[in-house]
């Protein structure tokens, strides 16, 4: 029971929380008041409101600094993104790739530099030895691959949007590994998106990305 009214407290902080954030109680940037005062205003124990701030930053609303404090990292609240792109179907998901890592990948054939083509390779090594076997070991290994890959683009805002966005690739790149053979043209098409990243070849890495989405 205690455990229960523990949790309902931490529910109950997280949820004042992200009204005062909603009515601007703080603007984005903002360092947010100590875990001693918020306690005072809110009525609860600094244990319960530093779990409270682990949810929200969690949930990316928030960003917590070791020894320097906590703050609003955004007022929109990025876990109502990740609620709707959960319910998103496998053909809204592809339509979205060919939107976002097509586009990312042309940026990237761009932008790369020597360090990115470095840990490109190396992401890919790490996912080329996991392709046959486990299922779930070779999807972690590939969406670091395409978190790297749009990294490449070097446009903070459609990494971040990425990361929100990497569970739903991941979900379609799921199934398509469960309803077919795994096939090693579709992994070469990896190797072959580096090689164009490498010539600086956007048109050629845009095709092939949409050629490894329709895969």
């Amino acid at each position: 029971m205690s455990t229960l009214i523990k949790r309902s407290l931490v529910v109950q902080a997280v949820e004042q929380l992200r009204q005062r954030i909603a009515e601007g109680a703080w603007a984005v940037g903002d360092r947010l008041p100590t875990e001693p005062e918020l306690a005072n205003e809110l009525g609860i124990s600094r244990n319960t409101v530093r779990e409270a701030m682990r949810v929200l930053a969690f949930s990316g609303l928030v960003e917590i600094r070791q020894g320097d404090g906590s703050y609003l990292r955004t007022v929109q609240d990025p876990l109502q993104a990740v609620l709707a792109l959960s319910r998103c179907t496998v053909e809204h998901a592809r339509e979205a790739r060919h939107v976002l890592e097509a586009e990312a990948i042309a940026l990237a054939a761009e932008r790369c530099t020597g360090d990115d083509l470095r840990e490109l390779r190396e992401a890919l090594e790490h996912s080329r030895g996991h392709f046959h076997g486990e299922v779930e070991a070779y999807l972690c290994a590939d969406m670091v691959f395409h978190q790297r890959l749009v990294d490449a683009a070097h446009n903070p805002a459609l990494s971040e949007l990425y990361r929100y966005f990497s569970g739903l690739v991941r979900a379609a790149v799921e199934h398509n590994m469960t309803r077919a053979p795994r096939c090693q043209a579709t992994f070469d098409l990896h190797v072959e998106i580096v090689d164009a990243l490498e010539r600086h070849d956007p048109q050629q890495a845009k095709r092939l990305m949409r050629a490894l989405i329709e895969s």
